[in-house]
Formats: C-alpha cells, sequence, structure tokens
C-alpha cells in the first residue's frame, strides 16, 4: 500500500509516553509494514537498518515488543494494519470487478446496437465490380447452346446482328444472350420474317 488511512487523535492516545525516538522509530515501522503489506522480520537489528535507524536498535526493539505481535518463524505483525490492508484489498478487488463489468456491458451494448444504413449514398467502384457484367458471346459459345437446346437459329447470324446492334435490345443492353437465342427461336417457329422481329429487353 502506498496510501493508508492516519487518525491523528488515536495515534497520539497511545504514543504520548513514547519518546522522540521511539515515536520515529513507530511511525517508519508502521509505513514498512503497510509498504510491503507483510510481517517485519524476526530480527530487531535488521527491522533498524530497515528504516534507517542502525543506531537506535534498542528504541527499535521497545516499539516492536509493544506494539508489534511476535509470530515465531514469521516475524512481527500488527493486527490492526492487517486489517487496514485486507480492507483495502477488498476495495481494490470490488473496484477492479466493477470496472470489468462495466466494460463488459459496453462491449455488450456497442455488439448489439444495430448501424443505420444509408440508402442514398452513391455506389461506389466496389459495388460495381461485384456485379457480373455481360459478355458478348462468340459464335461457337452460342452455336454450342443452341446445339444443345436443338435449336434451329443461326449462330452466325445472331451474334452479326446484334454486334452490329452494339448488344442493344430494345432501348437496354442485353443482359443474357441465352435469353435472346430463346426469343428467336420462338420467332422463327412462328415463321415471322428476321427483319420483323422486335425483342423486347431481357
Amino acid at each position: 500500500m502506498h496510501y493508508y488511512s492516519f487518525n491523528i487523535g488515536d495515534y497520539a492516545s497511545h504514543t504520548r509516553h513514547l519518546t522522540l525516538l521511539e515515536d520515529l522509530a513507530y511511525r517508519r515501522l508502521l509505513d514498512l509494514y503497510y509498504l510491503h503489506e507483510q510481517p517485519l522480520n524476526e530480527c530487531s537489528t535488521t527491522v533498524a537498518r530497515l528504516i534507517n535507524m542502525r543506531d537506535n536498535v534498542e528504541e527499535v526493539a521497545a516499539i516492536l515488543v509493544e506494539f508489534f505481535d511476535h509470530e515465531e518463524g514469521v516475524g512481527y505483525i500488527n493486527p490492526r494494519a492487517d486489517a487496514e490492508i485486507e480492507k483495502f484489498k477488498s476495495k481494490q478487488e470490488a473496484a477492479s470487478r466493477a470496472g470489468k463489468a462495466s466494460a463488459q456491458r459496453r462491449l455488450n451494448m456497442r455488439s448489439t446496437v444495430v448501424q443505420p444504413t444509408n440508402n442514398h449514398k452513391p455506389i461506389t467502384n466496389n459495388q460495381e465490380t461485384k456485379r457480373e457484367r455481360f459478355a458478348p458471346p462468340s459464335v461457337s459459345e452460342v452455336a454450342e447452346y443452341i446445339k444443345e437446346k436443338s435449336y434451329s437459329v443461326d449462330a452466325q447470324q445472331f451474334v452479326d446482328f446484334y454486334s452490329a446492334k452494339g448488344w442493344v435490345v430494345g432501348s437496354s443492353k442485353m443482359k443474357d444472350w441465352k435469353a435472346a437465342v430463346r426469343t428467336w427461336e420462338n420467332r422463327n417457329r412462328k415463321d415471322q420474317p428476321a427483319n420483323e422481329w422486335r425483342l423486347n429487353a431481357i
């Protein structure tokens, strides 16, 4: 801990009998205890060195005996300081849990919000490239399709006719040449002259 609560009145009532050096030793021992959050070394000489009071081992030992409990193999503990440390840790853990829960709630809210769309945005180049573009067929492709369907349409005549028109049907760019072949076939079956064919856009 780098911070702990200090009750001036309570401290004064318990330490009025201490000499100046004893009072200094006690304050430094408390600081050391809270900082490392663990029992003090069993050797008073070592503890005196840690708080920079090497020449005052007697005063340090007196404070350890009066204000700390000695546990063999563990060191000097201060029950009141331990309670403050435990309280501090509990607050830290609660704050950490609350922070994580808040972050999770914000994440959940972001993941469930439906982003509004703007239907008036212009189509981007990327969107255009995803559309299938009409590719004029070759004579052999048309012939193969006619053979597959057992049509009587002349493949060369069909390709020449629409190539001259820029592959336009009616007033629109052709989208499906196979549909146009089927239309030609239907017209042929009705024995209509080729120059009277009027095909609708597919």
